[in-house]
């Protein structure tokens, strides 16, 4: 737990705050079993894509194409995620809610429209095949990079107006 110092007196104030929250991370005690659950689902839609991809692209191009898409962003929100600061945070928050977007999509579209499917993506059904982990894993992932999102250091201006500042009348809100 870190604590803000005063700076009059070098003592500490405030409440305690998490040490991954103050900081920001996201690759710290629960992050990095996501990391690795990112990974793995990195590896197993690279690998399932790749072969699908050289083997029996013609098959079903739209599916093969939407598998090798989903290996791709499982890789670089694993990556995102595994650096957690800076600018790899606004990437992890791109890459899991296009990871979001995408299952939804393809989830709807393949059970709306299975012809259109033929053979399943990870995301296909809202990644029944996967045991709707992949459906699971970007409202998880969302909701530890808020969880660990950078804490406002105490003392710092916050942008909300204080009833000081509010207008006293209805005409002075315009």
């Amino acid at each position: 737990m870190v604590r803000p110092l005063d700076p009059a007196d070098g003592t500490a104030r405030g409440p305690a705050r998490d040490e991954s929250r103050a900081q920001g991370a996201s690759g710290r005690g629960f992050g990095r079993l996501l990391v690795a659950v990112y990974g793995v689902f990195a590896i197993s839609a690279g690998a399932r894509a790749g072969y699908e991809l050289v083997t029996k692209f013609s098959d079903a191009p739209l599916a093969y194409s939407l598998s090798a898409f989903a290996a791709l962003v499982y890789v670089v929100a694993t990556v995102a995620l595994a650096r957690g600061r800076g600018v790899w945070r606004t990437v992890a928050w791109v890459a899991v809610a296009v990871e979001l977007a995408g299952v939804l999509s393809v989830g709807t579209l393949s059970v709306a429209d299975a012809a259109a499917f033929p053979d399943s993506t990870v995301w296909s059904a809202f990644g029944a095949g996967y045991g709707y982990v992949p459906l699971v894993l970007p409202f998880v992932g969302l909701w530890w990079l808020w969880r660990t999102r950078p804490a406002v250091p105490a003392g710092d201006p916050v942008t909300v107006r204080s009833d000081q500042d509010a207008p006293s009348k209805p005409e002075e809100i315009a």
